[in-house]
């Protein structure tokens, strides 16, 4: 009967001591872990609310006409420490703040975007003044409900149909508020592409029209293969710009910057030399002076007609 007794009794398998130490090691965590949540309260509060997906919107307009002008635009988004500002590029009162970017009716604006913040961010390009909505289809970068985390990017296109004010925003509610919004300056199709203000900077160039023996391939300053054969041209907006060309073959030709290398008559930039009617001859040259203007890729030709296809053309870049 003893014996069952015994058995009866409860077993106990720690002690108070153990019990202790093991309630003194859980407040410990539970302290640890309230001074990082509350030590990233301004993070936690940065963070969007779950929200319904909202899809790029398809607004109907008629496509434009392409304008051969491609304009690239690299944005960042970027926070300030408390997570309180946002924007793109750089905050408010530093140098490349939400850029606006000027464009034509039919320009095909390139968008290359990487969240280098720590909160989460998504991209897209709308005619609203306030608010996420009407965000042009194909313009969009991730989404609110699938945003960037930190580090990642995306691109995306956007080519305006109509003139008018535009606006590149995060899409995650309540960033576009708190500064992450950019103007899109957009004009009539056909007018010449706009410049930022001028930059003081001075930049001169000099080429040369030159021609093979046969008269099959033309090139500027040296042949295909040849090296200086039709070089690269990199400006900024807003540059100053002098070109002096010098007809060193033997046909004649002019010169011009062009928005589509496929149509001499697509000059801009007022940057003519001569012309197809009343070109240069053999030995002449000419030069020009203009502003360079929005942002993009265009190219340098003979704009007599064919010479362009027979390689008379280079990369003018502006940034």
């Amino acid at each position: 009967m003893a014996q069952l007794e015994q058995q009866q009794d409860p077993i106990y398998r720690t002690s108070p001591e153990r019990t202790y130490k093991m309630m003194a090691i859980m407040l410990g965590i539970c302290i640890v872990g309230g001074g990082i949540f509350f030590g990233l309260w301004d993070y936690w509060t940065s963070m969007p609310p779950m929200i319904m997906g909202q899809d790029a919107e398809d607004h109907g307009a008629a496509p434009a006409t392409a304008s051969g002008v491609e304009i690239p635009v690299s944005l960042s988004f970027v926070e300030s420490s408390d997570f309180r500002t946002l924007a793109f590029n750089a905050l408010p009162g530093e140098a490349g703040n939400n850029p606006t970017i000027m464009a034509n009716v039919g320009d095909k604006i390139v968008f290359d975007v990487v969240n280098d913040g720590v909160s989460f961010h998504a991209f897209g390009v709308t005619a609203e003044e306030e608010g996420f909505e009407g965000i042009f289809l194909g313009s969009e970068i991730a989404s609110a409900t699938s945003p960037l985390k930190a580090g990642e990017g995306g691109t995306s296109e956007f080519i305006p149909t109509e003139p008018g004010t535009y606006y590149y925003i995060c899409t995650v509610p309540g960033h576009r508020m708190q500064g992450m919004v950019g103007e899109i300056i957009v004009g009539e199709a056909g007018t010449s592409a706009q410049s930022a203000a001028p930059t003081g900077v001075n930049h001169d160039f000099v080429l040369d029209f030159v021609e093979s023996s046969d008269f099959r391939t033309l090139a500027f300053n040296a042949l295909p293969g040849e090296e200086g054969s039709n070089p690269e041209i990199r400006v900024k907006s807003g540059d100053e710009v002098t070109v002096t060309v010098t007809n060193a073959g033997v046909s004649f030709h002019s010169f011009g910057v062009v928005s589509n290398p496929d149509d001499f008559n697509s000059v801009i930039f007022d940057s003519a030399i001569n012309s197809a009617s009343n070109p240069l001859k053999a030995g002449e040259s000419g030069s020009v002076t203009f502003l360079a203007g929005a942002p993009g890729t265009y190219y340098y030709i003979c704009t007599v007609p064919g010479h362009a296809l027979q390689g008379m053309q280079g990369s003018f870049i502006v940034e």
